[in-house]
């Protein structure tokens, strides 16, 4: 298991905060992993990334946990509904409901 993830409060201008949070939108990134993403970069074009530093953050939802056997992901299935309908509403004739 990897180690929690260290919390900085870090002091910014606001125009550069600005500036920061247009970027990560453009790159579909929340602001803070976006200024993950650049001090990586910077560490690593000088250098100085460490040969220990974890992995980023995995993009997205987290994964669902692996579905036990013989069942499906997400425990127990949706109830059925109240079936197809027409577009006007009224139940479908052509399943012989009315």
């Amino acid at each position: 298991m990897t180690p929690p993830r260290k919390q900085v409060l870090l002091r910014l201008d606001p125009a550069v905060h600005d500036a920061l949070a247009r970027w990560a939108a453009a790159e579909l990134r929340s602001t803070n992993a976006q200024i993950d993403y650049v001090l990586r970069q910077a560490l690593l074009a000088a250098g100085r990334l460490p040969s220990d530093a974890g992995p980023t953050a995995r993009r997205g939802r987290p994964r669902r946990p692996a579905a036990p056997e013989g069942g499906a992901a997400g425990g127990t299935p949706p109830a059925a509904g109240p079936g197809p309908r027409d577009a006007d509403g009224t139940r479908d004739a052509e399943h012989g409901e009315t």
